[in-house]
C-alpha cells in the first residue's frame, strides 16, 4: 500500500512547517499500518495555473500526477489563511480538473477515472477558524473527482482567537481531539484502501451514461 501526502504550506523547504509537523504524525501511523508514504511540498515545485494535465514548458505537475497514479491513499494537508484553505491547495483541485476531460485518465472500458478505488482525506492547521470549511471544500472536491471518502477522514488543529501560536507552539501535538481524529482518519483510510484494492468498484460509467441519455431524450 502506498500513500501520497501533499503539504500545501506556503513555506519552501527546508523552512519549518506546522502543517508538516502534523503530517509527520500521520506518516508514522501509516508506517505502523504497513503503508509506504511519500510527502511532498507543493511550493518546492513549479506548478503552473490551469486545468490541464500539463500546462507546458517548466510545468512540474505531471511528475506529481504520476505519483498520485501510484498511490492508494491521497492526503491533502493545508494551512488556513484568512479563514480559507491555502491557495496552493486550490491549485491542486484546479489541476486535477483535467481528469474530467482528458481521456488518458479514464478506463477505456468502464470510463472510471484513475481516482476510482483510491481513498482521500485531509489535514488542516491554522489559527482561529476555517478548519471545517477547508475540510468540506477539499473532501467534496475529492469525491467529485472520483476518490472514495471513508468516514472521519479529516483531522485539524486551530489556535485560539488572536493568538500567534501555531500547531507546535500552541500545543497541538498534545491536543486530544486532534490526536484521536488523526488516528480515526488513518485507520479508516488504510482499511478502505485495502478493501477497494481487494474489491474494486464495479460501476461502468459509460454504460450508465448511455442509460441516462436514453431516459433524458425529449420526444
Amino acid at each position: 500500500m502506498k500513500a501520497l501526502i501533499i503539504n500545501c504550506t506556503l513555506k519552501p523547504s527546508p523552512e519549518f512547517s506546522n502543517t508538516g509537523a502534523l503530517i509527520k504524525k500521520a506518516e508514522q501511523q501509516l508506517k505502523e499500518s504497513g503503508v509506504t508514504t511519500e510527502v511532498i511540498r507543493l511550493v518546492d515545485y513549479n506548478i503552473k495555473p490551469g486545468t490541464e494535465a500539463d500546462m507546458g514548458k517548466g510545468d512540474e505537475w505531471p511528475a506529481i500526477l504520476e505519483k498520485l497514479k501510484n498511490a492508494d491513499i491521497f492526503i491533502i494537508a493545508t494551512p488556513i489563511w484568512m479563514g480559507h484553505l491555502a491557495s496552493t491547495t486550490q491549485r491542486i483541485i484546479e489541476r486535477l480538473d483535467a481528469i474530467f476531460h482528458d481521456e488518458q485518465f479514464a478506463d477505456k472500458e468502464t470510463g472510471q477515472y484513475i481516482t476510482y478505488n483510491r481513498v482521500a482525506g485531509c489535514l488542516v492547521t491554522g489559527n482561529e477558524d476555517g478548519a471545517h470549511a477547508s475540510a468540506a471544500q477539499i473532501l467534496w472536491a475529492m469525491q467529485e473527482l472520483g476518490f472514495t471518502i471513508p468516514p472521519n477522514v479529516n483531522a485539524y488543529w486551530v489556535g485560539m482567537a488572536g493568538d500567534d501560536k501555531d500547531y507546535v507552539e500552541g500545543g497541538g501535538e498534545r491536543y486530544l481531539y486532534t490526536n484521536y481524529t488523526l488516528r480515526w482518519m488513518i485507520a479508516n483510510l488504510t482499511y478502505f484502501a485495502k478493501l477497494l484494492k481487494a474489491n474494486p468498484i464495479p460501476s461502468n460509467l459509460k454504460a450508465l451514461r448511455v442509460l441516462a441519455e436514453k431516459e433524458s431524450k425529449n420526444d
